[in-house]
């Protein structure tokens, strides 16, 4: 007791604290997760004390019980004295650092890969394989990784069902666009980077054309005069047959946008079924108002070379010459990106030399169908990016769209198609919407932060907490944006706060995440998602020092220590670290992770939540058993074999 060393600290201790009241016994898991040492004898000490404290002021002995806790604190000091023994003899164990530093590593990349193929989304094959040629061909020719706003761009247009987004995921590479066969599928704007060589620009993917205005500004000052308050249900026939009616227009506006933008255009019209009156239309009008661009007439499904000459023929009556393509095959695709690449004009270097790109986080917006994801995306950017209406299901593909914040800060927003069931996906037969709830599934897994956005007044469903299951065990940030707030009536300071409860019951995975309220279609509120999306993302890619790390975990295994099974065993913590960010992931290393139950590993994530914060981001704690190896008969301490690091089981608390 004279000296304070590494070898007596904790067992004097232990036994001054246990003479001292039988209710402060120390717990063995404390003593083990760090060799004591003058750095954090301080913090050991404080923590008993605070936990005695604790302790004392909650149960307070009376004289007629002295007998009973004289035996108690017998038996107590016997097997506190045991314990000791224990944690004395682990902590003589050489701990080597830098290899559980390699372990915790090799354990959040197996739990990533068994969590990935847990969560398989369909995968669609064609084009898979082409993608990853290009990819790697793009690579190795140009690694100048210029930014999209300075690409030229290029937009596909036609009327529906001729082929235009088979032809754009063959530029892209991939299936970024829903190929189905059936008009009207496409409806917004889509982009995609492609290359030609040495040239890079980006397609513009965009909705059949049925007919077309007399000039562009006939078509930029079209607007749906339908309400979209509360959805579908609150909406008459009449209305709804009004906004179906009013669908074609809409889908022309995001046409013209494109072809506004764009240096070059491709014309895309059908071989097989021959010149059509609305092929002569579009003809017409890009002829009339886009003669200073570089128009490509593509004569699309022409699948035979010799027969695509006969087929193309037919279109020279356009005005403009006709180049025989197959979009599914590839055929005459060469030519056409040669034409296109002729048409496209040079980048300055000097605006990309400027142009410093860092990490751009990405915000996909999911939710049930109509419940305003399009109109928060409109709001934010400041544009018709997307249509908006009150049809159930009117965004199909996952539409990316470049956004800069109120300080700088750039993002990426992905504006997705509404999930319903799965049970009501397979029942409608859909192919389409099967294809666009997968996609909305797969912006998920590419996003950085996800903005839940639930109807206001429809408040939580069962689908709402199925999607917000799977953005927790997909590991993404979150944030809750209840939309459509106007639609509550009689609103007081109150009824944000029994909201909010409503929200935090109903949705308990997510009791983590911020809460916005809003009104995306009069524009009240919405530059809040962006200001607590920014802050989700700095909790998310935060990571914690070593020092933090250690005194949260040292106070929480003070206050409660893990408990005890039937058979008198306890879990003890050796190290623990924090091994990835994005989502924060702690590992830690203990002697068997069966014996630290799901009780025990939710109070040390909400200890964690508390004293460390990451607000806004789900936090994982993978547990590794690492057992001491049991000692050759007659060997010496000092030639023990180290123990052993192989874990048998991952065990996983999220």
């Amino acid at each position: 007791m004279s000296s304070f060393n590494t070898t007596t600290t904790q067992v004097s201790l232990s036994r001054i604290l246990s003479l001292l009241s039988p209710l402060s016994r120390t717990s063995p898991s404390c003593s083990v997760l760090i060799p004591p040492s003058s750095s954090n004898l301080s913090l050991y000490l404080s923590a008993l004390s605070i936990r005695k404290r604790h302790r004392l002021t909650v149960i307070r002995p009376c004289s007629s019980f002295e007998g009973e806790f004289e035996s108690v604190e017998e038996e107590e000091q016997e097997e506190l004295g045991d314990d000791v023994e224990s944690d004395f003899e682990e902590e003589n164990l050489d701990l080597d650092v830098d290899e559980l530093e390699l372990e915790a590593v090799k354990a959040v990349r197996e739990y990533s890969i068994s969590l990935s193929q847990e969560l398989k989304i369909e995968e669609e094959p064609a084009g898979e394989k082409e993608a990853r040629g290009r990819k790697k061909k793009r690579e190795s020719i140009n690694p100048v990784n210029v930014p999209d706003h300075l690409l030229p761009k290029v937009s596909i247009v036609g009327r529906p069902n001729v082929g235009k987004s088979a032809l754009f995921n063959r530029l892209v590479g991939g299936n970024r666009a829903i190929v189905v066969d059936e008009p009207g599928v496409t409806r917004d704007r889509l982009y995609g980077r492609a290359f030609w060589g040495a040239m890079e620009f980006m397609v513009i993917d965009t909705g059949g054309v049925i007919t077309v205005s007399k000039s562009p500004t006939d078509v930029m000052e079209q607007q749906l005069s339908v309400s979209t308050t509360i959805g579908m249900e609150g909406i008459s026939l009449a209305s709804r047959e009004a906004a179906v009616a009013r669908m074609p227009s809409m889908i022309e506006k995001q046409a013209t946008v494109a072809v506004e933008e764009s240096s070059v255009i491709i014309f895309v019209v059908d071989g097989q079924a021959g010149l059509n009156a609305a092929d002569v239309e579009i003809g017409d009008w890009l002829r009339k108002n886009y003669s200073h661009k570089s128009i490509i007439l593509a004569v699309n499904k022409c699948e035979s070379p010799r027969k695509g000459l006969m087929q193309a023929s037919e279109f020279w009556s356009l005005g403009f010459s006709p180049l025989p393509i197959s979009a599914v095959s590839g055929t005459g695709t060469g030519e056409l990106l040669d034409l296109v690449c002729a048409g496209l004009g040079k980048i300055e270097d000097s605006d990309v030399q400027n142009y410093e790109e860092g990490y751009v986080p990405s915000i996909a917006i999911v939710g049930r169908p109509n419940v305003g994801k399009s109109s928060i995306l409109n709001a934010l950017v400041g544009e018709d990016r997307t249509i908006v209406s009150p049809v159930s299901g009117t965004t199909r593909d996952a539409i990316d769209t470049d956004f800069e914040g109120p300080d700088g800060q750039k993002f990426r927003l992905i504006d997705t198609a509404g999930i319903r069931k799965r049970a009501a996906v397979a029942s409608s037969g859909s192919t389409t919407e099967a294809l666009s709830v997968n996609r909305a599934f797969r912006a998920v897994r590419r996003s950085d932060v996800v903005a839940l956005v639930i109807e206001a007044l429809a408040c939580i469903t069962e689908q709402d907490y199925k999607i917000a299951e799977r953005i927790e065990r997909e590991g993404k940030g979150c944030l809750i944006v209840v939309n459509k707030w106007d639609t509550i009536p009689n609103k007081n300071q109150q009824t944000t706060l029994h909201y909010e409860d409503d929200v935090r019951t109903k949705l308990r995975i997510l009791n983590w995440a911020p809460i916005v309220y809003s009104t995306a279609i009069a524009g009240n509120s919405v530059d809040k998602i962006i200001v607590a999306a920014s802050e989700v993302e700095k909790e998310r890619s935060r990571r914690l020092s070593t020092a933090t790390l250690n005194q949260v975990v040292h106070e929480a295994l003070a206050f409660k220590s893990p408990p005890r099974t039937r058979g008198g065993k306890r879990g003890r913590l050796y190290y623990c670290t924090q091994a990835a960010i994005r989502p924060p992931t702690f590992v830690f290393f203990v002697n068997d992770a069966k014996l630290f139950p799901e009780t025990y590993r939710r109070y040390m994530e909400k200890q964690l939540r508390s004293d460390a914060g990451f607000s806004g981001t789900p936090i994982r704690l993978l547990w590794r058993s690492r057992r001491k190896s049991e000692r050759d008969a007659g060997q010496s301490p000092a030639s023990k074999p180290k123990p052993n690091l192989t874990h048998k089981k991952l065990s996983v608390a999220t």
